[in-house]
C-alpha cells in the first residue's frame, strides 16, 4: 500500500536541502558575531504559553493551532511561533538572572493549520533571533541591520523593509478609540474576521489581506499621530540610526503584525516575487511579554524568517547543484573488492567523498552507475592493477584517464 503525506506538510530533499543548510551555516555565522547563541526548545509546549503569548482573539489561536489533550488531561499544542517558547525558557530558566543583553537564536519546524499555498505550509520552518534586557532604540536598530547582513550574505539584495512604531500601553488606547470611530460606521461591510476584530483587537483590521477590507481602511488614521513622547523618541532614533548607515526602507503606517504582543518598533521584510504571500522575515519589540510570562519586567526583541519563502526565492535565482562522489571506486574480484573498500574507507577518512559498488557486478555496470551517481572519477582496481600495485582512475567529466600508485591514492584525489 502507498502511503502519501500529509497535505501542507512537505519533505526536503536533495539537492534543494544544499540551499537549506547554506542558509542555516550562514545564520550561525553571522548571528555569532553579534553575540546571539543557540537555543532549542521544544515542539510541544502548553497551550497556555501561546494563548498568554500571541492572544486569544488571534487566528492563530483562533484557528490554526494543533492543539490537543495529552494522556495527562493537559492542552497541549505544536509551537505556531518560536518567541512564546523562547520566552517562557527565558523565564523558567531565570536567565534574566545572567548580565544583559541575553542574545538567543533558534531554528526548526513550525505549525499552522492553514491553507496551503505558495511559501505557505501546515508544517514549516523558520530562523529566529531574540535579544533580552536592552531597551535602547540601538538594539532594534542593529537587530534589522543584522537582518539584512544575513539576507545579503545568502545572496537576497532586493528585498523591501518595512517599519512602523504601534506604540505602547500608554498611547495605544487613544489610537484604538480613533480606530474603532473610523471603522464603526461601515462595520457590517468588512469581512467576517475584521468584524470580530473590531470587538477584540481593531488594530489587526489594518492588517487585513482581503481586498474589500483594503479599500474600506482608506483613510484611516495612523498610529503617528497618536504615539506618547517616549514611543515617538524611540521609533525617531531608530530611523536615525538606520538612515546614518544607510539602510533602505519604507514607513508602512498599516505594518501592526498579526501577534498581540508586539510594542513600539515592528517591521517587515518582503518580496515582490512572492504573489500574495510575500513577507520574507518579520518581527518587533515585545517589551511586555517576559512580565506577562511572570519574569521581571524586561525589554525584548527579534524577528523570525521563513525558510520556505527564503529557499524558493533562492532557487529562483541559480541552478541548485547535486553534490556528487569525488570518486567510485569500481573492482573485479573478491581481492580488488577487499582493497576497494580499504580505500575508500581511507578517502573518507580524509574528507573525500567515496562510493563503491557494493558485491559482484561487471565493469560496465559498475562505471555507469558511477555515471548514474555524477562521480567525478572513478578508480578501478582488478587482478592486473593489484599485481601491479599501479591503480586506473578515469575523470569522467573530461574522459581523461591513467593510473596511480596504490600508495598514492589519497593525496592524489585531495589536489585534484
Amino acid at each position: 500500500m502507498k502511503h502519501n503525506g500529509l497535505k501542507g506538510m512537505e519533505d526536503i530533499l536533495p539537492p534543494d536541502i544544499a540551499v537549506w543548510q547554506s542558509v542555516e551555516s550562514s545564520a550561525r555565522e553571522i548571528f555569532g558575531r553579534y553575540g546571539f547563541q543557540e537555543i532549542r526548545v521544544p515542539i510541544l509546549e502548553s497551550t497556555d504559553i501561546f494563548i498568554r503569548g500571541i492572544g486569544e482573539a488571534t487566528d492563530i489561536v483562533e484557528k490554526e493551532m494543533y492543539t490537543f489533550m495529552d494522556k495527562g488531561n493537559r492542552s497541549v499544542s505544536m509551537r505556531p511561533e518560536g518567541t512564546a517558547p523562547v520566552v517562557r525558557s527565558y523565564v523558567e530558566k531565570n536567565l534574566h538572572t545572567m548580565p544583559s543583553p541575553q542574545k538567543y537564536f533558534y531554528s526548526g519546524p513550525m505549525f499552522r493549520y492553514e491553507r496551503p499555498q505558495k511559501g505557505r505550509f501546515r508544517q514549516f520552518y523558520q530562523i529566529g533571533a531574540e535579544a533580552f534586557g536592552i531597551a535602547a532604540a540601538s538594539m532594534d536598530a542593529e537587530l534589522i541591520i543584522m537582518l539584512k547582513n544575513l539576507l545579503e550574505a545568502i545572496g537576497l539584495s532586493d528585498l523591501n523593509f518595512e517599519i512602523n512604531s504601534i506604540g505602547c500601553a500608554a498611547c495605544r488606547p487613544a489610537y484604538r478609540s480613533a480606530l474603532l470611530d473610523f471603522f464603526g460606521d461601515r462595520r457590517s461591510e468588512y469581512c467576517p474576521d475584521c468584524q470580530r476584530r473590531y470587538e477584540t483587537n481593531p488594530l489587526r483590521i489594518l492588517d487585513c489581506k482581503v481586498p474589500q477590507c483594503g479599500q474600506l481602511r482608506q483613510g484611516a488614521p495612523t498610529v503617528a499621530g497618536y504615539l506618547c513622547e517616549d514611543c515617538r523618541t524611540h521609533f525617531d532614533e531608530v530611523l536615525a540610526i538606520l538612515n546614518s548607515f544607510r539602510i533602505p526602507h519604507t514607513l508602512n503606517p498599516n505594518l501592526v503584525r498579526g501577534l498581540d504582543y508586539y510594542t513600539k518598533t515592528t517591521f517587515e521584510v518582503t518580496s515582490e516575487h512572492l504573489g500574495a504571500q510575500k513577507a520574507v522575515a518579520a518581527g518587533g519589540r515585545y517589551d511586555k511579554l517576559v512580565e506577562d510570562f511572570g519574569g521581571p519586567a524586561t525589554p525584548a526583541i527579534g524577528f523570525a524568517m521563513g525558510m520556505e519563502r527564503i529557499v524558493t526565492l533562492l532557487k529562483e535565482r541559480s541552478e541548485i547543484k547535486q553534490r556528487a562522489p569525488k570518486v567510485f571506486v569500481a573492482t573485479l574480484g573478491k581481492e580488488a573488492e577487499l582493497e576497494g573498500f580499504r580505500i575508500v574507507e581511507t578517502l573518507r577518512a580524509q574528507g573525500v567523498w567515496a562510493e563503491q559498488s557494493y558485491g559482484s557486478a561487471s565493469l560496465k555496470s559498475q562505471l555507469r552507475r558511477a555515471d548514474r551517481l555524477s562521480s567525478e572519477f572513478a578508480l578501478i582496481i582488478g587482478e592486473n592493477e593489484l599485481r601491479s600495485g599501479k591503480l586506473q582512475w578515469k575523470d569522467l567529466k573530461k574522459s581523461e584517464q591513467g593510473e596511480v600508485a596504490a600508495a598514492d591514492v589519497v593525496s592524489f584525489f585531495q589536489s585534484e
